[in-house]
């Protein structure tokens, strides 16, 4: 029997509002207790656009300069996180918006600079968290809504993965409860073939994913979630669970569907 589920749900279905008012729907039906943890970077990039804050990415990750730590702490942890705050309000779910930095939940060390500065990017150590505030949260009916945001401790704000974040907390979290940590996009779950959206893979293993990876089966999009996934599974979190938004209800009972990590 699952205690908690720790939902993480990216920018595609941020930025599609039937998509985003279904998902949320389904989070408010969700019973007992959860944690929501979003993204929001292309909102972001076009608020920052409309501002004159020019997005520069490498290898796919955002450099958050000063302007950009900025944007992001205004956007995710302002603009997004109190939009779905509010919808989740209206739903009847009783959810409150949150940051790492709030009641020091989730500090972070600003990442060192080696061949590239990334800026202000947070890295977690899962062991310095500080949960009792959210299990106080939770134990009180509240569904907690993370923006992917934590502090250095020291006055300064961060940015962060969304997808990290989730696995930190769910990880930081199985200490008290049996998780379910549910990463939820626009795809049916782990694809493999990336043109054909019913080729998922229901079931991954080291096994079975060192055999992907060797025969050049996964995307690279989906590469640091499946990661983050197995670093749950090697760390406590009971299960992992990567499929559509729209399943996500389906997805905190035993049929599930999209991939299983185990």
């Amino acid at each position: 029997m699952i205690d908690l589920f720790v939902i993480k749900v990216g920018g595609n279905v941020l930025d599609n509002a039937p998509l985003l008012q279904q998902f949320l729907q389904n989070i408010a039906t969700i019973p007992g207790k959860k944690i929501l943890i979003h993204g929001g970077g292309k909102i972001a990039t076009r608020i920052g656009d409309q501002l004159g804050i020019v997005s520069n990415y490498i290898n796919g990750r955002r450099i958050t300069d000063a302007a950009t730590i900025d944007l992001v702490t205004m956007v995710y942890g302002g603009l997004v996180n109190k939009q779905l705050v509010a919808q989740l309000q209206a739903l009847g779910c009783n959810a409150i918006g949150m940051t790492g930095a709030d009641a020091n939940i989730i500090p972070a060390r600003k990442r060192p600079v080696k061949e590239i500065d990334y800026g202000f990017v947070g890295d977690i150590t899962t062991k310095d968290l500080h949960v009792q505030p959210l299990q106080a949260m939770l134990d009180a009916g509240l569904t907690p809504v993370f923006a992917p945001l934590t502090h250095d401790g020291k006055g300064q704000m961060l940015n962060t993965n969304a997808d990290t974040i989730a696995a930190s907390l769910a990880i930081a979290l199985s200490a008290f409860y049996k998780v379910r940590l549910i990463y939820c996009f626009e795809k049916k779950g782990v694809l493999r073939d990336a043109s054909d959206d019913e080729a998922v893979i229901h079931l991954i293993n080291r096994t079975i994913y060192q055999d992907l990876l060797e025969n050049k089966i996964l995307t690279d999009g989906i590469l640091p979630k499946l990661e983050n996934a197995f670093s749950a599974i090697e760390s406590g979190v009971t299960e992992v669970l990567i499929g559509h938004a729209d399943d996500v209800l389906r997805n905190t009972t035993r049929e599930v569907a999209g991939t299983l990590i185990c």
